[in-house]
């Protein structure tokens, strides 16, 4: 086997994928394209096939290894959804039962692509907001009475005091 295999990581266990980030494992940025991670892919796939191992039998399961870590690493980060799991930490690569949440983050992507679309707040626009909030009208509503929100609490000026709670006597 070459050098590039790297010392021990042989003797990981199988599921060493999820204790390994799949990025570092492909070889691959963060913010990379889907066309790099199939390129990466294709390229460790290549070199790790076990059946390329197969005339040194020390090596094939070490490979097999290898070659498995790369697929996972793969399906996770060619998927939309389960990459953006991954990448907020919330994929469990032992739960095969995360597609509907997969699902979910998609759509709340989706959402929160939207919404950074929108033009952001000018400082004044800011001013003005916190300046409505201050004044008690909170930006949408008509003077506030008291600045409460509108409201004047009851009896606000008096202040009652209450009694403890009573202790039961010991006899």
């Amino acid at each position: 086997m070459d050098a590039s295999a790297g010392a021990g990581s042989g003797n990981a266990p199988a599921a060493g994928a999820s204790s390994c980030c799949y990025y570092a494992l492909l070889g691959i940025r963060k913010n990379a394209s889907s066309t790099d991670i199939r390129a990466a892919y294709r390229r460790l796939a290549m070199k790790w096939h076990p059946d390329r191992w197969a005339s040194d039998p020390g090596a094939t399961g070490e490979a097999k290894q290898r070659f498995q870590r790369i697929q996972e690493a793969y399906s996770v980060l060619s998927d939309k959804g389960k990459r953006a799991m991954y990448d907020a930490g919330l994929f469990d690569p032992l739960d095969d039962d995360d597609q509907d949440f997969s699902d979910f983050m998609q759509e709340m992507l989706v959402m929160m692509d939207s919404v950074k679309n929108e033009k952001p707040d000018t400082l004044e626009d800011l001013q003005k907001m916190l300046d409505d909030i201050v004044k008690g009208d909170g930006g949408s509503r008509a003077p506030a009475a008291g600045g409460c929100g509108g409201r004047v609490p009851p009896e606000a000026s008096r202040r009652t005091r209450v009694a403890p709670y009573p202790q039961p006597s010991r006899r």
